[in-house]
């Protein structure tokens, strides 16, 4: 597997994760979902994402590694509690930074005490900035 290029690893359930999934795919990004629904899972293909985790966030025992390389991981916040549990799931899966995207100034250190790299206050929730680093380690 270390010969397989890693993914992206996006959490998009805002329109800001959304958009930013668009720009890593038109860029040529290596993008993989991540969500605990089937709902958003359909969202995630329709934007092109053609490998998506879906996983039971309830239950750990659940939260098997993917069957594909995981690299940099990026969360847009929607619920504080579920990303704390993907903050725990990923981090076992990558030693890539890990991105928490959030409107909420609160969390922060609870984020990085989970195992996040980053947390990036973003009133909008825009962050097409870390698109630019995305395409440039890939590229």
């Amino acid at each position: 597997m270390a010969d397989q290029m890693e993914y992206v690893l996006v959490c998009a359930p805002t329109k800001a994760g959304e958009h930013f999934i668009k720009i890593l795919k038109f860029r040529g990004v290596q993008v993989a979902g991540l969500t605990n629904n089937q709902e958003e899972k359909a969202r995630l293909e329709e934007l092109g994402v053609e490998n998506t985790v879906l996983v039971d966030t309830r239950h750990q025992k659940t939260w098997f590694r993917p069957s594909f390389p995981v690299g940099k991981v990026y969360l847009f916040e929607s619920s504080f509690t579920l990303c704390c549990r993907y903050i725990q799931m990923c981090r076992a899966w990558t030693t890539q930074p890990i991105f928490v995207i959030t409107s909420s100034l609160n969390p922060r250190l609870v984020y990085k005490r989970l195992g996040a790299s980053y947390v990036i206050y973003s009133h909008s929730g825009d962050a097409i900035f870390l698109a630019d680093k995305s395409s440039r380690d890939q590229g």
